[in-house]
């Protein structure tokens, strides 16, 4: 079955929850390297992870990101009784 837009920005968030290396987010999250950097891209310009550069880049979520992440979780688990 197909994951939903939704399902996999939460997964994401949850993975970079103690902090991420692009290729964990990558393997945990069943992504592929030209996907993942589409939702980086879009979790760090609207404030749900922060990239901290050394070196190695480090994705780590933010407080609005855990937010949101228990949201979709929440909506999600609700939404699990009508399949």
């Amino acid at each position: 079955m197909k994951r939903s837009r939704q399902e996999i920005i939460a997964k994401v968030l949850d993975i970079c929850t103690s902090g991420a290396i692009k290729t964990k987010i990558v393997y945990q999250a069943n992504l592929n390297f030209r996907t993942v950097n589409t939702y980086i891209d879009l979790l760090n310009k609207k404030g749900l992870i922060e990239v901290y550069q050394g070196p190695t880049t480090v994705y780590e979520t933010t407080e609005k990101g855990l937010d949101l992440m228990e949201s979709i979780k929440q909506v999600n688990s609700e939404l699990s009784e009508f399949r």
